[in-house]
């Protein structure tokens, strides 16, 4: 008895739906083009070369997901911004050193791939690297049959960047007196959102239209915060030298929320304190603090809590580094000041 021939495409793999993937994004790939760039999108391995103005340049790397965010972009069928989640979550990280993000690579996992989902979604990662100034040169499409439920798909980033070797921020030379400034975030960002979603379960058909004047889907769904050019430029104009004691350290304030992320940055024996109320707490946070029904300890220790990214700077410079991020669109509020641990936490919000 002859059997019937099987093709990959019966198998669940639909290799025509996979190339017409690869064709619509060549061109979103191709907008995030930047010098270095030597192959990109289309072969076995990307090549970039770092560029020829860094004399002593050291490579930072970083990678992420978007975690359990993604289920509510199934639900609600919002697929073009958790690209852009994915890109800041490991370029956000990146420049926590100092590091200009020179290229991303994504990785895009399915059961049965939908063409237009998975465009949107690489539109998303396409426009974060645009924003951030890093070329999105490679990445991978894997349609997995029965790995995957309809209509679900994961994803991974990786970044690599460049900071000369000179100018690293360790955070090694923060000392008591400086100052910490705080980044407001566009939402709750990538984190915490296995309790988001707790939150919305428990509110049912009771939830707030709107949020900070965003519908609530967009007020929960909006994208991370990319603050990598604006950074770049501050960290330009106030270096960390002999001469001019600008920034130290910077945190991305991420999964562990404030409590956990910025002491990441500082060395053994110091503390931030930070000062509760220097900055306002969002419609969003209330709603999550109320629903959740936690305390603030816990709402710090799990989302951003409305700040995104950290700045320890000289007391001396404090002041003129806030005026540089705010003419270049950041929301910026001093919130707090470093001081010897003794036995306390490493963060304290009081």
């Amino acid at each position: 008895m002859t059997q019937t021939p099987l093709s990959y495409k019966d198998a669940g793999v639909d290799i025509v739906a996979g190339d017409a993937l690869v064709e619509r994004i060549k061109p979103l790939a191709k907008k995030t083009m930047r010098e270095g760039v030597l192959a990109g999108i289309g072969g076995f391995g990307a090549l970039f070369e770092v560029p020829k103005r860094y004399k002593e340049p050291v490579l930072v790397s970083g990678t992420d997901g978007v975690g359990t965010k993604l289920k509510l972009a199934f639900e609600w069928n919002m697929h073009d911004t958790v690209g852009i989640d994915l890109v800041a979550m490991s370029v956000n990280d990146v420049l926590v050193q100092g590091a200009e993000p020179l290229f991303f690579l994504d990785y895009f996992a399915c059961g049965k791939l939908d063409v237009d989902t998975a465009v949107a979604v690489v539109g998303g990662i396409a426009k974060g690297c645009e924003l951030s100034g890093c070329a999105l040169i490679g990445g991978e499409t894997a349609e997995m049959p029965g790995m995957y439920p309809s209509g679900e798909y994961d994803l991974a980033g990786f970044a690599v960047g460049a900071v000369e070797k000179s100018k690293i921020l360790t955070g090694q030379n923060v000392k008591a007196g400086d100052v910490v400034l705080g980044l407001a975030s566009s939402g709750v960002h990538s984190n915490g959102f296995s309790l988001v979603r707790k939150c919305i379960e428990r509110a049912g058909a009771n939830t707030p239209a709107t949020l900070d004047g965003k519908p609530f889907k967009q007020a929960l769904m909006a994208p991370t915060r990319l603050y990598v050019l604006n950074v770049l430029a501050a960290l330009t104009a106030h270096p960390n030298t002999q001469e001019a004691l600008g920034i130290k350290a910077l945190a991305h304030i991420t999964g562990g929320g404030l409590l956990e992320n910025i002491p990441r940055v500082l060395p053994f024996g110091l503390a931030a304190h930070l000062q509760k109320g220097s900055w306002p707490q969002t419609e969003l946070f209330a709603w999550l603090q109320k629903t959740a029904g936690i305390d603030d300890n816990e709402m710090n220790r799990t989302f951003n809590n409305g700040i995104g990214m950290v700045v320890v700077i000289d007391a001396a410079g404090a002041e003129a580094c806030a005026a540089t991020l705010r003419g270049l669109g950041e929301t910026v509020y001093t919130i707090g000041l470093i001081a010897p641990q003794g036995d306390g936490a490493q963060v304290v919000v009081a």
